[in-house]
């Protein structure tokens, strides 16, 4: 009888020594997926219980950009659909070129739509970025239809100081609107 007693306890050892195993995996691999967040000067590690809380706020903000995105394009599309023309259909939606920054702390992301016609050189978009104290993780574009979008991702080099990112803003508009 003591010899299955203390098997037992072993293996409900084993079992839970391996579960604290996977659960450390998995947090891991969340933080390596959810951007850095600025954590308090005196944690050089932000513990678990941080990483799972910055997690928590950051998939919130995913999800009210998501809803965001969805209610503007439902709203584009009611207003297509109430245009018969062609040529109203084609006014519709935002002015290009657009610009949008998002300062997420120590990171930053960059969205510019522009027009197939109306398009811009993308190294002189990361020029200003890094000018203005940011370094690029990140960049892409995609055409679809006739609109042409880049996406710039990136890191605040020096956190104390931070990026200026209202010169980044008024900088990237005159690239886009004046190049």
């Amino acid at each position: 009888m003591k010899k299955s007693c203390s098997a037992e306890k072993l293996d409900r050892k084993t079992v839970e020594r391996n579960r604290r195993i996977h659960m450390k995996g998995l947090c891991l691999k969340l933080a390596s997926i959810v951007p850095p967040q600025r954590f308090k000067p005196s944690k050089d590690v932000p513990s678990q219980q941080d990483l799972l809380d910055h997690a928590a706020i950051y998939i919130k903000q995913l999800k009210e950009r998501i809803e965001e995105l969805q209610r503007r394009k439902e709203l584009e599309l009611k207003n297509i659909a109430t245009n018969n023309s062609s040529n109203d259909i084609m006014m519709l939606g935002p002015r290009l070129p657009v610009v949008e920054l998002r300062d997420t702390g120590s990171g930053i992301e960059v969205l510019l739509i522009s027009g197939l016609k109306k398009n811009f050189l993308l190294y002189k978009a990361i020029r200003i970025v890094e000018e203005e104290g940011a370094e690029i993780v990140s960049a892409s574009f995609s055409t679809v239809a006739d609109k042409v979008f880049h996406t710039l991702h990136a890191q605040v080099k020096v956190s104390r100081v931070g990026a200026d990112t209202s010169n980044m803003y008024q900088r990237l508009q005159e690239l886009v609107y004046l190049d």
